[in-house]
């Protein structure tokens, strides 16, 4: 999933997709052996419009291509070096928007159609009227129109559909990130703490040089990282005080309860469902819910156990106020191969050091209760 900013209101409206533009001097190569048919199928085709170019032979065609692609080449079939059937081919692969016409003799007739089937648009026979060279050519531009029309409207429509897919990912996304916040609504001592975990998070991971996936699923799994505190009974989310062991066990819940209720929701973002269930988990395999160790727990989750422990400890409760930074640094670092990964603590203590994040005000009690102001 990749890394967005959310977007509430995204626009579903389709537009309407211009064709191309006719070029008003389309570029004409001619390709023949014989220096006297191509100044002939120069000169008409010149009459008709066309800035020509010409070529003795299939190798020559190609370095002229290869320096200014061309609307249409006018090929002879039987030439030195590349004959016009490989030109052909050749053309089909590397500039599949050019039109090709084949010049042929009575006798190659059958050949001319096989070309036909491979890509040419029209075929010549010799000896030729200056009519149907004019009519030939017209079609197979009308044709190559055609082709780049619909060509468009395809990479339009693709564009449409992956614009709207993103669209109703970023509603997604708001939605979930929405029913976070009601969560830290209905738990304000913890107000902020989503966002704030999430911050440290990208801090540690960027010193681990986690991919881009890695790092936009981190991201979201820290957000929602405490999203099953929603089954947990308001008494006890609430208390000021110590919490009691089965307080503290229903409490230790909401990892499974959250990783329930977004596992249909987030099939492909395992690594933000890892940080969801698992952020929890101690080096020691003493955590909950899995009882994981060591290099069993995903390396998002032992980021997202630093990053959310660190926040704990450096937030204000109503009756205490936040550790100093300096000692919840020292905290983590005690807690090394227990509680903590040492790679993650020291990426972590990098960030700290770097000024990667702002630093939390340990002075700051959270009140019991938000003020809430009504506007009217």
């Amino acid at each position: 999933m990749a890394a967005r900013s959310f977007s509430l209101a995204p626009s579903l409206s389709l537009t309407v997709m211009a064709a191309p533009e006719r070029d008003p001097t389309p570029c004409c190569l001619i390709v023949d052996d014989e220096a006297p048919l191509r100044a002939v199928l120069r000169r008409i085709l010149e009459q008709q419009g066309f800035t020509c170019r010409d070529a003795a032979s299939g190798v020559e065609a190609v370095a002229l291509l290869e320096q200014h692609a061309a609307a249409l080449v006018l090929t002879d079939y039987h030439m030195p070096e590349m004959d016009g059937v490989e030109l052909l081919r050749t053309i089909r692969e590397r500039w599949p928007d050019t039109a090709v016409v084949m010049v042929t003799g009575v006798s190659d007739v059958d050949l001319a159609v096989q070309c036909l089937g491979n890509g040419a648009m029209d075929y010549v026979t010799k000896p030729f009227r200056v009519d149907e060279i004019r009519g030939r050519v017209g079609q197979a531009l009308e044709k190559r129109q055609l082709l780049l029309e619909n060509k468009a409207h395809r990479e339009h429509l693709e564009a449409r559909v992956q614009q709207q897919a993103r669209a109703y990912e970023e509603l997604f996304l708001a939605s979930l990130q929405s029913l976070a916040d009601a969560l830290e609504v209905k738990d304000p001592y913890t107000w902020g703490h989503s966002l704030r975990v999430g911050q440290y998070a990208m801090a540690i991971a960027r010193e681990l040089d986690l991919d881009e996936v890695r790092l936009a699923q981190l991201e979201l799994g820290s957000r929602l990282h405490d999203i099953g505190k929603i089954g947990v009974r308001e008494a006890v989310l609430n208390k000021d005080g110590a919490l009691t062991p089965e307080e503290y066990r229903h409490v230790m819940e909401h990892p499974v309860i959250g990783w329930r209720i977004l596992s249909p929701l987030l099939r492909d973002a395992p690594h933000a469902l890892a940080v969801v269930r698992s952020h929890h988990e101690r080096i020691d395999g003493r955590g909950a819910p899995d009882g994981l160790s060591g290099d069993q727990i995903p390396i998002e989750a032992r980021i997202a156990a630093v990053a959310d422990s660190f926040d704990a400890m450096t937030s204000g409760r109503p009756y205490r106020a936040g550790m100093a930074v300096e000692d919840a640094m020292a905290e983590l670092e005690r807690c090394i191969g227990t509680q903590f990964d040492a790679e993650c603590v020291a990426a972590f203590a990098r960030a700290l050091e770097a000024k990667a994040f702002p630093l939390p005000d340990s002075r700051v009690r959270r009140p019991a209760v938000r003020a809430v102001r009504v506007v009217a």
